[in-house]
């Protein structure tokens, strides 16, 4: 560590980034000083675990932990390192003679052992965990649906406020209103966001599954429309490939469309919270939220089966999941005479 980066009431960034540093490791500790230097926090007064909730804002749980995992290395160095203590040993004396006690080396070292004890118990993983749940480590009640309120915490997730973020509330969202597959929605022109089923607005899936063509009514969730051309308009976009990739800095667009990989990463980067835990969303998630919100707001099977250009409409109920005891309450269909049998046969719990 260069001697001069520690220096008592400087700017965290100029302490906490060595000269050294490159590529993910600058980017991750220059991310960390500026966040310490908004908080008016000193670099020796670290909060990962307030940093880890900031992180997880728009970070992906693995991404937010390698960040942390990086601030924790640097500290490691600067307190192996004689210039960190020789830095606490001086802040120590300020301390001392700003509270009025005695400045003596004994009184300095007792403060300077109790800053290192505060910093290490701040830097322990168990101070600030992550927790990154997979889809496979999911428990066997199955896939994950998300309800109406996590769903719009999700579509909220990446912010509006930059191009990349633009695009990818655009993608989350229609995959939410839609049910598309991430083939499709890589596959999707612009020529297909507005066509027409009847007198409905609807998305045309040129190419689904099984090489099935399809439309899909957007119905009263034609407000993505807004989203998706809000995206396009900023970018540029009036032709060809909807959803299209970013050169480094965000404000550039490249000329391909968007992988299928790239939508995949795109979607993970946004996790939920689910029974507490922070849980990556896949795109299939996406499409199973889809068709169980829109059964269980009334629509039709067979509509939804159509929508998610399914086959089999078993597909369609595997998508919705285990119904509950109301959507499986038999109504009353039949006719039948109750008066002639006994009066207590007549109720039931």
């Amino acid at each position: 560590m260069d001697s001069k980066t520690l220096t008592t009431g400087k700017s965290a960034t100029r302490i906490i980034i060595p000269r050294s540093a490159r590529g993910d490791r600058k980017h991750r500790l220059a991310k960390f000083a500026a966040w310490m230097d908004a908080q008016g926090r000193q670099w020796y007064e670290p909060d990962l675990a307030a940093y880890r909730d900031h992180l997880l804002t728009t970070l992906a749980p693995s991404s937010a932990s390698a960040h942390l995992s990086t601030v924790r290395a640097r500290y490691a160095t600067i307190l192996r390192n004689d210039t960190g203590r020789d830095e606490l040993y001086a802040l120590a004396g300020e301390r001392l003679r700003a509270q009025g006690r005695d400045d003596t080396p004994a009184n300095r070292e007792a403060l300077v052992g109790h800053l290192i004890t505060r910093l290490e118990n701040a830097l322990v993983p168990e101070s600030a965990p992550v927790t990154v749940t997979t889809p496979q480590d999911r428990p066997e009640s199955g896939p994950l649906r998300l309800t109406s309120e996590q769903a719009s915490v999700l579509m909220a997730a990446p912010g509006i406020d930059t191009l990349t973020g633009l695009r990818d509330t655009a993608i989350i969202a229609l995959m939410l209103c839609t049910g598309i597959r991430e083939t499709e929605l890589s596959a999707l022109n612009v020529e297909d966001l507005h066509q027409r089923l009847g007198e409905d607005l609807a998305l045309q899936v040129r190419e689904g599954k099984g090489r099935r063509e399809r439309l899909i009514p957007y119905g009263e969730l034609s407000w993505v429309l807004d989203v998706v051309d809000a995206w396009m308009e900023a970018a540029g976009i009036t032709e060809g490939a909807v959803f299209r990739g970013l050169y480094k800095g965000g404000r550039r667009l490249r000329p391909g469309r968007l992988s299928v990989r790239a939508i995949q990463y795109i979607v993970t980067r946004y996790p939920v919270s689910v029974e507490g835990e922070l849980v990556r969303v896949a795109p299939g998630d996406l499409r199973r939220s889809y068709a169980a919100r829109l059964y269980h707001a009334g629509v039709d099977l067979v509509a939804i089966q159509q929508n998610l250009g399914h086959a089999d409409v078993k597909t369609t109920l595997g998508y919705i999941g285990e119904l509950d005891a109301s959507k499986r309450r038999a109504p009353q269909i039949y006719s039948f005479s109750l008066d002639d049998l006994p009066s207590s046969s007549h109720s039931r719990a």
